[in-house]
């Protein structure tokens, strides 16, 4: 919760507040005391909680610091989020663990209708859980699915053909991280992320600890056969399992021609994958 609200006192011009520019600083962005004014509160408790030293500020406080912020909708869940679970409200003090991986059978059933469309199943780790075939069929050739237990985060940071795949590769990259934060649970999140953390280096840590919110816009594909894709994504939630249902849509007619062409030249069925 402290590194996310320095990070946004820092990203903000004090002009853009209609605050006075103090000349050159140390640190950019607002300063504490103008911060702690705006949220009506002190500045050595701001600076409590930016240190970490002070963990179960109000909801109060959350909502005036959010406020004082101008953070947007999708800001404003994620300070609230990381206030509770930095007050210790869903932390678990027991060893970290994988996530379970099954995908229940009328989840299965509804990736079957949605055939030969382009779907799958995820969580919030980017572990890819189940696909339909149309999934496969764009995802061929890029290196996503090569592995027993394909995970998008994972191929995102580690894997070199990632980069050139996704035309915004920046954008996929912050929203995986940020996921990570609203992974299926505490220990799942700690464990992914000190599995990767090794492999994917300090860009992976940077953009984890910056707390950057997404937009999520259209995805833009590059795929390996030449052609240019752009779907659009639509996401509904499965909250008893902590997964999500994914479906891609082609955004254009162009897209739409491209995924027909790609299908024609592969074929196969809905894969799940425990």
């Amino acid at each position: 919760m402290g590194d996310f609200i320095r990070a946004k006192r820092d990203s903000i011009q004090p002009e853009s507040l209609g605050l006075p520019n103090h000349g050159r600083r140390r640190s950019p962005g607002l300063r504490r005391l103008d911060l702690a004014a705006r949220a009506g509160i002190s500045v050595e408790y701001l600076t409590r909680l930016e240190q970490g030293r002070d963990r179960n500020p109000s909801v109060a406080v959350v909502n005036a610091l959010a406020d004082a912020l101008s953070l947007d909708a999708a800001e404003r869940n994620h300070l609230r989020y990381l206030a509770k679970i930095t007050g210790g409200a869903c932390v678990a003090h027991t060893q970290p663990a994988p996530p379970r991986r099954e995908v229940r059978s009328t989840v299965l059933d509804t990736l079957r209708l949605l055939e030969p469309g382009i779907a799958m199943v995820t969580n919030r780790l980017g572990d890819v859980l189940a696909h339909t075939s149309g999934y496969e069929t764009v995802m061929s050739g890029t290196g996503l699915l090569d592995a027993d237990t394909p995970n998008l985060t994972r191929y995102v940071f580690t894997d070199p053909r990632a980069r050139t795949f996704f035309a915004d590769w920046d954008d996929i990259a912050d929203q995986q991280a940020f996921d990570l934060w609203l992974a299926p649970s505490v220990e799942s999140s700690e464990w992914f992320s000190t599995e990767l953390a090794p492999v994917a280096g300090p860009d992976f840590t940077r953009r984890l600890h910056r707390h950057v919110v997404p937009q999520r816009g259209d995805l833009r594909l590059d795929h390996p056969s030449g052609y240019e894709l752009r779907l659009t994504r639509e996401l509904l939630e499965l909250p008893s399992d902590a997964q999500q249902l994914v479906v891609f849509l082609p955004a254009d007619e162009q897209t739409a021609q491209a995924v027909d062409q790609l299908r024609r030249r592969s074929r196969g069925g809905l894969r799940a994958i425990s």
